[in-house]
């Protein structure tokens, strides 16, 4: 097997996310049920757009903050999506290039615009995503780049980008191309309506060759349809290699090779914004484990990312990731 360019590839949702805060009644003005993720039209997303506060710009979807964080620690990731030639496709492409992500894939012009997430923060931290999907759902398996697929240690495949039928036929091919090549696919369930959506499809999916499955307690009690953690957590570890299951405030859970590890959260002085939690918690388990750390070490990192980044509005780490590592002894 020939040597990976990266550490990481993903495949995801290419969105502009737009950060900004609200209170409680701007979001009951709007009908946005706070903490929720719905999906809107065109015509919303502008009216919320023109109505909201100042809000921060940067490229965004969950794969793609997962890539910016490994960027962070210090590895080299990729990231396959597609946005248009629009400014929001612009400032996609220029944001991610300068966090340190390869990301090649061409622009389109003639279809619809680039997907923008409009993430609204309450004075609790807590947030409400609303997502005007665009063009990113328009991936299909003519888009995915075989060479950065096959050049990756792990091939991280967004949940999100589940919904159309040309995104699974891309899923499909990236697992194909990955699997003959030797490399290692991983999966993140992403959200539990997502799972309902998906059940059975990300089953067969993650039973046929799926090595790594991210999921938090809602989703994997959602994918195997009981209300029992420790029941799914037993299910998921039968189905894949390594299991990696976030639960909020209790710490995560990595199970592989019939041994489980349980990873405390790393304290935060103040939750101040729990946009791309899981996002990072998955960038800092996977460059643990493309750079030869233990389990064990893997979710630590993983841990230390999702305490920083839920420290602070915005999804994009605010102190260098791999310094901080260095600086709590998780890294050398």
């Amino acid at each position: 097997m020939t040597a990976a360019r990266f550490a990481v590839a993903a495949i995801g949702n290419a969105i502009v996310d737009i950060i900004g805060r609200c209170d409680d009644a701007f979001l009951a003005k709007h009908g946005a049920a706070k903490g929720s993720m719905r999906l809107v039209d065109a015509q919303t997303i502008e009216t919320l757009y023109s109505e909201m506060g100042p809000g921060i710009e940067i490229s965004g979807g969950s794969a793609a903050n997962t890539m910016v964080g490994i960027a962070s620690f210090g590895g080299k990731a990729a990231f396959i999506g597609k946005v248009a030639g629009d400014e929001f496709g612009r400032i996609f492409r220029h944001d991610i290039g300068a966090a340190g992500v390869a990301f090649d894939t061409a622009p389109v012009n003639d279809k619809a615009p680039t997907s923008r997430s409009l993430i609204l923060v309450t004075p609790d931290g807590e947030r409400t995503m609303n997502t005007f999907l665009g063009i990113s759902t328009d991936l299909d398996h003519g888009e995915v780049d075989a060479a950065t697929v096959t050049g990756a240690e792990v091939v991280y495949l967004e949940g999100y980008l589940f919904d159309q039928p040309q995104a699974k036929a891309a899923f499909r091919q990236a697992v194909s191309l990955a699997n003959a090549a030797g490399r290692t696919v991983a999966l993140t369930l992403s959200d539990g309506f997502c799972v309902d959506r998906h059940r059975t499809e990300f089953l067969e999916l993650i039973r046929s060759g799926v090595g790594i499955l991210f999921a938090n307690e809602a989703e994997i009690t959602s994918l195997y349809q009981t209300a029992n953690f420790d029941e799914a957590a037993r299910r998921a570890a039968a189905d894949t290699k390594l299991a990696v299951l976030t639960r909020s405030a209790k710490g995560s859970l990595i199970l592989a090779d019939g041994k489980a590890h349980e990873i405390p959260v790393d304290p935060v002085a103040e939750a101040v914004d729990t946009t791309g939690a899981g996002d990072l918690y998955a960038a800092g388990f996977l460059y643990g484990l493309t750079a030869s750390r233990d389990l064990a070490t893997a979710g630590r990192l993983g841990s230390l990312a999702a305490a920083e980044i839920i420290s602070h509005v915005g999804a994009r780490p605010q102190t260098n990731l791999g310094e901080l590592a260095r600086a709590r002894g998780l890294l050398s």
